[in-house]
């Protein structure tokens, strides 16, 4: 069965202009990554958690802040690598600068036996439409496209 991750894809309206916050990981890998490097909050799904319960905690461990509000399913979306990421959507205004990420341990530099720590999230943005379709994972982008269909369906 194929991991399941949960998350949150957290938005505003800003002078009239949807924006977006999306996360970027931490770590030496995707340290020199930026276009189709960024993520919305998310996290493994431990077994028998509640879904959206999962993408309020790794929304919170990634940013430092409790989410709130009216959480609407977005879908569910099969990775490139496998894993299935199941969305929803927040209205929410998270100041970027005052995130603070849980960290987690990795050998680096590789096989040198020396163990470092490193933020799960270096850092958080808000972005437009067509900013954010730039900034996030390929994978994930099918999250903004059915966010949109809906907001105009609805």
């Amino acid at each position: 069965m194929p991991k399941r991750s949960a998350g949150l894809l957290i938005h505003r309206a800003r002078a009239g202009i949807l924006e977006f916050l999306l996360v970027h990981p931490g770590g030496p890998f995707w340290a020199r990554k930026d276009e189709g490097a960024w993520s919305i909050p998310k996290g493994l799904i431990e077994e028998n958690e509640d879904e959206l319960a999962a993408a309020r905690r790794e929304a919170g461990e990634e940013l430092g802040v409790a989410i709130d509000g009216d959480f609407e399913p977005v879908g569910s979306y099969r990775q490139p690598g496998g894993k299935i990421v199941i969305a929803w959507s927040v209205e929410a205004d998270i100041d970027t600068d005052a995130i603070k990420s849980d960290m987690f341990t990795l050998e680096w530099p590789p096989r040198s036996g020396s163990m470092k720590e490193f933020p799960e999230v270096d850092r958080a943005g808000w972005f437009s439409l067509p900013e954010a379709s730039l900034k996030i994972l390929s994978g994930q982008r099918a999250i903004l496209d059915d966010f949109m269909e809906r907001r105009k369906a609805g």
